[in-house]
């Protein structure tokens, strides 16, 4: 989605990538984008756990926050039927995300240095996968 909003990648940077998160920086042609992934609960703000959420999805532009983590229990489900049905997305479409995602799995950590996403420091002493500058 993003590289569809914001054009193709200039720059894909990891900073952290271990068994329950990733984050890095990508720059497109009209934005720059810190990111953070992660499947591990503790991870989440302690201001979303309070109120019984089990996922936080959220994005800042310009400044606000867009925060969208309800209505998206479905959308892997949603999406595959989509395909199954002759209405996904072809190979040209869907190559840049995958250039984007291989990128990801394969780049070396850079650590925390840079543009990092705040998120990447939590923790980062129990996971020895870190590189800290």
């Amino acid at each position: 989605m993003l590289q569809w909003v914001f054009g193709p990648v200039q720059q894909n940077i990891v900073h952290i990538h271990t068994h329950d998160r990733a984050a890095g920086f990508l720059e497109f042609e009209n934005a720059r984008v810190r990111w953070f992934l992660s499947i591990n609960y503790d991870t989440i703000p302690e201001a979303v756990k309070a109120t019984g959420k089990r996922t936080f999805r959220s994005m800042s532009l310009e400044g606000e926050e867009i925060e969208f983590s309800d209505g998206f229990t479905e959308l892997h489900t949603d999406s595959y039927k989509a395909i199954l049905t002759g209405n996904g997305f072809g190979l040209m479409e869907a190559m840049p995300s995958i250039q984007i995602v291989h990128n990801i799995r394969t780049q070396e950590p850079v650590g925390l240095v840079g543009d990092y996403h705040p998120f990447a420091k939590m923790d980062t002493v129990s996971h020895p996968f870190v590189k800290q500058q």
